[in-house]
């Protein structure tokens, strides 16, 4: 499980930074709406986590199926939400800048999809 988290840090830095990156210059740069800026984010996200996390960060743990790849969109889509609400609390009733939300885009979705893959999606 220890080489499942660091490759999962690596993997989900880089992903989660992906992500971050792409929300950034849509919401912060180009002035997207920020849930707009989190879709395409999103869609940026899932595809490259999809295959970095089957094909490194979980390759020994549980077998490969159509099944995997349903309950992996399902955890991204999860992701999505969790980013989604992020944004919405914070730029609504909170009335903060679109980058606020970009802590716990960091901090917290990753925590809850690591464990959501580790035990569900890659199990």
């Amino acid at each position: 499980m220890v080489g499942q988290l660091l490759r999962f840090i690596v993997t989900g830095a880089l992903v989660t930074a992906l992500g971050v990156g792409v929300y950034a210059l849509a919401a912060l740069v180009l002035d997207w709406h920020p849930q707009l800026a989190n879709i395409l984010a999103y869609l940026a996200a899932m595809a490259t986590g999809y295959v970095m996390h089957s094909r490194w960060s979980f390759r020994d743990h549980g077998t490969r199926t159509r099944s995997t790849s349903i309950k992996f969109v399902v955890v991204s889509l999860i992701s999505l939400g969790l980013n989604s609400s992020w944004i919405a609390i914070m730029t609504g009733p909170m009335a903060l800048s679109p980058a606020w939300p970009i802590l716990p885009m960091l901090f917290v979705t990753p925590a809850v999809t690591f464990v959501l893959n580790r035990q569900w999606v890659f199990a």
